[in-house]
């Protein structure tokens, strides 16, 4: 994937090649990652030549397989910062493309070693609004360049958090989270939004759901796994060519989609997909009930397996008002007697799990039973 840019001019500044801060003395830096797991770093660009590389003995060493030992280097040329390839193997890019030549760089530019991505900047007298502005652009193309090794370099790392049973606060199940650890796309917010600007959405929330049923899997957490959808796939085939390779792959792996609330409105795409999911022997789950407004109507024409009360209702529903949990009380008992399992979701307390217990709740998910995590946590030791 690459993000066309003049990789001779600036990506800020003027169209000529020479950009206001041309004229005035600046440190340069670079702002990324030095390995796919770890911390943002930034990186004084000193000395010249500056060489990048997995030696040793370069000025900015990147310990990954896929940086060649002397990679690239950077050259300081009175007030300009210029960028060379080495002959590495797999290749340097400026704004996302390969550079056969030195390269004058500017600030903002978006400099690539392999799989490894950093943003060019200077330090230098601009007012705060200016260079927060700047920044943020740069750091939202840096997460869209960076959107390719999410979905196929292994970007994406899935999380469990448990489901557990109100009876006994044993697990039942676990939702499948998706985090990663990629400069610019570590929040679930962050990289569905570089997925919408690349149209790629439903290509994300695949992944989320592939990768954590093939990890439970191999990590042996046979309990019933709650895989999550984007309203972008709902009443796609591609959601469903989707979940038949799942099953296809995991014949005997206990699955539930979610689906939100907003979806259920329209009565007959949930209908139609739940017919198919029970082909499948998938189960279905309405999240987030009650955020915008609780759909009764529907859950007595589409009934669901389970159905997840937003935790709105129920965070701190000890501290609520007597009428305000009568009302949660009053729904809780409409659901278990259509048969849905009902599922309290943000239980954070002791005093939270008593009284959401005493309910009617049959599961209950939050951090005062597990907070997400990855697959070590969880898995049977």
């Amino acid at each position: 994937m690459k993000i066309s840019s003049n990789i001779s001019g600036p990506l800020f500044g003027q169209a000529d090649g020479s950009s206001e801060c041309d004229r005035d003395p600046a440190r340069w830096f670079m702002s990324g990652q030095t390995d796919v797991s770890g911390p943002i770093r930034r990186i004084a660009i000193h000395g010249t030549p500056f060489i990048v590389g997995r030696t040793a003995e370069a000025a900015l060493r990147l310990d990954l397989r896929s940086v060649s030992k002397c990679h690239a280097e950077l050259l300081l040329d009175g007030d300009q910062l210029w960028m060379r390839d080495l002959n590495s193997t797999n290749g340097t890019y400026a704004n996302g493309e390969k550079i056969t030549q030195p390269t004058r760089l500017n600030e903002g530019d978006l400099v690539q070693f392999a799989t490894l991505v950093f943003r060019i900047g200077r330090d230098e007298t601009k007012t705060m609004a200016h260079t927060s502005a700047e920044n943020d652009v740069c750091d939202q193309a840096l997460a869209i360049m960076q959107f390719d090794r999410l979905i196929n370099d292994g970007g994406v790392l899935p999380f469990f958090q448990p489901i557990v049973s109100f009876c006994d606060r044993r697990p039942v199940a676990f939702e499948i989270l998706g985090r990663s650890r990629l400069f610019g796309l570590t929040t679930p917010s962050e990289m569905f939004s570089a997925a919408q600007q690349l149209n790629q959405v439903a290509q994300l929330s695949d992944a989320f759901r592939k990768l954590g049923v093939d990890t439970a899997v191999q990590g042996q957490l046979h309990l019933n796994l709650f895989m999550n959808t984007h309203p972008d796939e709902l009443g796609t085939t591609g959601l469903m060519d989707s979940l038949r390779l799942l099953r296809r792959t995991h014949p005997d792996q206990p699955m539930t989609l979610e689906i939100h609330e907003k979806a259920v409105t329209d009565c007959h795409m949930v209908r139609d997909l739940r017919e198919m999911l029970g082909e499948l022997k998938i189960q279905l789950a309405f999240d987030d009930f009650g955020e915008g407004q609780a759909r009764l109507v529907e859950l007595s024409e589409v009934r669901p397996d389970y159905l997840k009360f937003d935790m709105g209702l129920t965070r701190l529903i000890h501290l609520a008002s007597p009428e305000r949990q009568k009302v949660v009380s009053t729904i809780v008992k409409m659901v278990n007697e259509l048969g849905i399992v009902s599922v309290a979701e943000g239980v954070e307390t002791i005093e939270d799990h008593r009284i959401l217990a005493e309910m009617g709740f049959q599961l209950g998910q939050g951090f005062y039973y597990g907070r997400p995590a990855a697959i070590s946590k969880y898995a049977p030791r």
